[in-house]
């Protein structure tokens, strides 16, 4: 069968909770291969909560259903302070990216506290605001960006990633509503180390299903290149609701 839209393939699957050093609790899931033990592990961070951005915002959510079966990684959502999904409500309020802080803490330490190896993360939009002011305080492989605003990521946090040994991957769409690649090159020649993937003919959101492929492709090229090129087609069992 074609592998499209929300088709969920095997994986073991778990709702988790996350607890901040600020005393909230965040609600998530976490999906890992179905027989055999990850390879990496991706820590995802959302899109903006009062714009509609949750747990399962649809790039988000497809990583989970697919890439623990295609690309052996372990994928780790949840929903930040004060937002709310299907999973059900994280514990707090949005505080626009400071208590935010704690979330992605949170997040990191529990990937460890479960030995999950070779944690990425992975931000969309707004979570690439959380990943770049954050990310450094912990020890990860380094960042995946999508659709990068640079809205509330301030110079110097941004050229505080110069000379990190962490690696920086930015995956900026032709069409982007806020910040496209021409301006997304000035911006991150702060980090030169930084590699700027333009996706041509994509938008902010990376609706459809060539486009949903070509992100996950770019991460996957990533974190476990070995997995490359991801199958369109999937002719083992899909589990049922």
């Amino acid at each position: 069968m074609e592998i499209r839209g929300p088709l969920a393939l095997p994986a073991r699957r778990e709702e988790i909770e996350l607890h901040t050093d600020d005393g909230l609790t965040l609600v998530g899931e976490l999906a890992l291969p179905e027989s055999r033990d990850p390879v990496a592990t991706l820590v995802t961070l959302h899109p903006l909560p009062t714009a509609g951005g949750f747990m399962d915002s649809h790039i988000l959510r497809k990583a989970a259903a697919r890439l623990p079966a295609l690309a052996d990684l372990a994928v780790l959502r949840f929903n930040t302070r004060g937002t709310s999904s299907p999973r059900g409500r994280s514990e707090g309020a949005f505080d626009g990216g400071a208590g935010e802080r704690h979330d992605v803490a949170a997040a990191v330490r529990f990937a460890a506290e479960r030995g999950l190896p070779h944690p990425w993360l992975l931000g969309w939009s707004f979570g690439t605001e959380l990943a770049l002011k954050y990310g450094r305080e912990h020890d990860v492989e380094g960042a995946i960006l999508l659709s990068p605003p640079l809205h509330r990521t301030s110079a110097d946090e941004l050229a505080g990633w110069a000379g990190d040994p962490r690696r920086l991957v930015v995956v900026v769409p032709e069409f982007d509503d806020y910040l496209r690649p021409a301006e997304a090159a000035e911006r991150f020649a702060a980090v030169p180390e930084a590699m700027l993937v333009p996706v041509e003919g994509g938008k902010h959101l990376w609706v459809g299903e060539s486009q949903t492929r070509r992100v996950l492709s770019e991460i996957v090229g990533v974190v476990n290149p070995a997995a490359l090129p991801l199958p369109a087609t999937w002719d083992g069992p899909v589990p049922q609701d």
